[in-house]
């Protein structure tokens, strides 16, 4: 179950991994065009694309700055111990389904198995957190019981 939950976790570092090079890139081809982009006669037409263009930059900035958060929170779970409570870094296993509590990076796919990543900050992460072996709880008009807690 170890190595199960180790491939998550690489799954994971991927998937964040992708999200700050594609933030990055975005920010740099952002940065690139607003400094090509030279005045020309129709003065408010360039001036409205400029705060385009500070807007993306902006955007693109908040997108890095959100993945690097999520990259040091899942580094923080490289080697957290299992406990007999939910909290970050837990794999959950319920009636309903598996969810990984690290960070928000929807369904994985591991192993022939389907497995929800999802942050305890989400709802559904909101609600497992504390909660023990054979906890239920309701989400989306749908029943969960906790079968067992990795």
């Amino acid at each position: 179950m170890e190595d199960f939950k180790s491939g998550l976790y690489a799954l994971c570092l991927s998937f964040i991994a992708q999200r700050i090079e594609t933030a990055e890139t975005a920010l740099q081809q952002a940065q690139e065009a607003s400094n090509d982009d030279t005045k020309s006669s129709a003065g408010d037409k360039f001036e409205t694309t400029r705060e385009m263009m500070q807007q993306d930059i902006a955007r693109n900035k908040n997108l890095l700055f959100d993945g690097q958060q999520n990259l040091a929170m899942l580094k923080s779970l490289a080697n957290m111990p299992v406990g007999d409570t939910v909290r970050n870094g837990s794999l959950v296993y319920t009636s309903n389904g598996i969810f990984y509590i690290a960070i928000s990076a929807g369904l994985l796919k591991l192993d022939n198995q389907r497995v929800f990543a999802v942050s305890a900050a989400s709802p559904i992460g909101a609600l497992l957190i504390g909660k023990q072996t054979g906890d239920a709880f309701s989400f989306n008009k749908n029943e969960y019981t906790i079968v067992s807690i990795a």
